[in-house]
């Protein structure tokens, strides 16, 4: 009786097991089953009926006609949309290219949303879209009607977990994505490349954005441009102007032959590694922006310097008219916060930045090193000796003013203002130059009209003429050259070229050795030096011409003879 109450025991437990797994298989099928019609029904499910439903949807949320080729039902991973050939229609008044184009757009719906009467989206991804940025010579922009447009849609936060009486707004994203620029009908050259782009709403008053891409311009083959980074927030109003933002953005990793293409559209010819940042924080219409500059290694493209130059610059300004104007500029190098005073500050305004020309800039220095100077210099050519050293100091302010309407008195753009340079001696005992005292140097900016440039090369006279108000004159300056009295040297500075004039007496051993410790002095020199005179002063009279980019000739304007010594008779 024992064996047979423990053998029903025994199948007492196993039916229970039995029918434990069966439910299990049962459940693993049923799900397999859905799995599988989810993703084999949706092509045969026809959803265009809705196809005209999205479009409207997408057009009332944008404020602009919105088109669409064909929509896609989506099962798996999670419900959704695809839609092809998405185009955003533009504003007429900002052209008849659209605002937006995307071959493929997918819409992933929310699902806990399907059990409700609206249907959300928790993520909208554009693949490669191409979106244009339009602004207008009034000042207006085409997104600025779209962003209005949104503001004025009451939305709940993109991360809020259960539906409310507002629809959630979704997690935008772009890939791949091509930002255009137009100046009214004109595409510029710039543009931003491999774009990624992110939007949400953290809070049902500010949309968060982030983007990052490639800087690139068309007209130029520039790569290896480094990578644009600007995150921050965007709040409703009823205005563009009134639209409060607090952004933060970054170009790094940026070589600086590459970062000249893209900003001038050819390579400047210089090298080293750029990383820009700004902070922007106030309004669309005012806003306060403090961005710093830093340059590193920087040389020109010809050769390696020993001491490469090291900049960092740090400005302030205000901008107005969403982003259609700079004022109160100030830039200091070194920041402020770094030095007590800076080498250089430079101060400004740009009323209008698509009218680069109707910038008003001041440069000013409370005291340059001559010694800074000089390694400058060794950093911008490769020719001045290594042992080349200055002492002195320069001070002063030049101020740049725009244009002025043709026809109005003092039509052109001026300088004005005067550089000083005092206590200057200069030395170098790889040519053989002693200290040499140099009297105060005094630039000064001409409002006068320049004289035209008389350059002779390879014996035919070349005449540049000169421009009004783009003069910067050096006054009679002072230079120890042997003579029992300093010799003089004054010139003229502008647009084409300069002139240099040297008088006075010298020792020519001197003054060669002046123009090999300044070789850019010094080009030409010795062809209109006389050769068969004693090694005591003489008087000279030269002067010195050159168009930018060409050739320095000196003139001898005393013609001076070539005198024959007499022969020794051999005994």
């Amino acid at each position: 009786m024992q064996e047979i109450d423990s053998t029903y025991a025994q199948s007492d437990h196993k039916a229970p097991r039995r029918t434990s797994l069966l439910r299990r298989f049962v459940a693993v099928y049923y799900v397999l089953l859905v799995l599988l019609l989810m993703a084999l029904i949706p092509p045969y499910i026809s959803v265009n009926r809705f196809q005209r439903r999205i479009a409207t949807s997408i057009s009332e949320s944008l404020g602009r006609p919105v088109h669409l080729d064909h929509v896609t039902l989506n099962l798996l991973p999670l419900p959704g949309f695809t839609l092809e050939n998405l185009v955003v229609s533009e504003d007429p008044a900002f052209g008849s290219e659209p605002v937006i184009r995307a071959n493929s757009v997918h819409a992933r719906l929310r699902v806990s949303s399907l059990w409700s009467r609206r249907v959300e989206f928790s993520t909208i991804s554009f693949t490669e879209p191409s979106i244009n940025l339009v602004h207008l010579a009034n000042g207006k922009w085409n997104l600025e009607s779209i962003l209005l447009q949104a503001a004025h849609i009451d939305a709940a936060p993109t991360a809020q977990k259960s539906a409310g009486t507002a629809p959630r707004f979704p997690y935008v994203e772009a890939t791949g994505a091509r930002v255009n620029l137009k100046l009214g009908d004109e595409k510029i050259p710039l543009s931003l490349t491999d774009a990624s782009f992110a939007l949400w709403l953290p809070n049902p008053q500010e949309w968060h954005l982030r983007i990052e891409a490639h800087p690139a311009r068309t007209d130029t083959s520039a790569s290896d441009t480094g990578t644009v980074r600007v995150e921050g927030t965007l709040a409703r109003a009823p205005s563009l102007n009134e639209v409060p933002i607090n952004l933060e953005g970054e170009w790094r990793d940026a070589p600086l032959g590459e970062a000249t293409r893209v900003l001038l559209g050819h390579d400047a010819g210089i090298r080293g590694e750029m990383t820009l940042s700004a902070k922007i924080h106030g309004t669309m219409g005012d806003s306060r922006v403090q961005a710093h500059l830093q340059l590193n290694a920087v040389r020109r493209a010809e050769f390696v310097p020993e001491h490469p130059l090291a900049i960092d610059l740090e400005c302030l300004a205000t901008v107005n008219g969403a982003f259609r104007s700079f004022s109160g500029i100030h830039c200091s190098w070194p920041p402020a916060a770094l030095s007590n005073s800076p080498i250089l500050v430079l101060t400004g305004a740009v009323p209008d930045v698509v009218r680069p020309a109707s910038a008003t800039v001041s440069l000013d220095t409370q005291g340059i090193g001559a010694g800074t100077i000089v390694d400058w210099l060794h950093v911008a050519s490769d020719r001045v000796p290594a042992d080349v050293s200055a002492e002195g100091s320069v001070t002063g302010r030049l101020a740049y003013s725009p244009e002025v309407e043709a026809g109005s008195p003092g039509d052109g753009a001026q300088w004005n203002g005067l550089i000083r340079a005092t206590g200057l001696s200069l030395q170098s005992k790889q040519t053989g130059l002693a200290p040499m005292t140099i009297g105060d140097i005094l630039l000064r900016a001409s409002e006068q009209a320049s004289q035209p440039i008389s350059h002779v090369l390879h014996g035919r006279k070349q005449v540049v003429s000169g421009s009004a108000g783009e003069t910067l004159l050096l006054e009679p300056t002072s230079l120890a050259l042997g003579g029992k009295d300093p010799a003089s040297i004054d010139g003229r500075f502008d647009a084409s070229g300069y002139t240099l004039h040297l008088t006075g007496m010298v020792v020519l051993s001197r003054l060669i050795a002046l123009g090999a410790a300044m070789p850019q002095f010094g080009d030409g020199l010795k062809d209109v030096l006389p050769t068969n005179r004693a090694t005591g002063p003489i008087r000279v009279d030269l002067t010195a011409t050159r168009l930018w980019g060409g050739t320095q000739v000196w003139q001898d304007n005393l013609s001076h003879p070539v005198v024959s010594r007499p022969k020794r008779s051999v005994r």
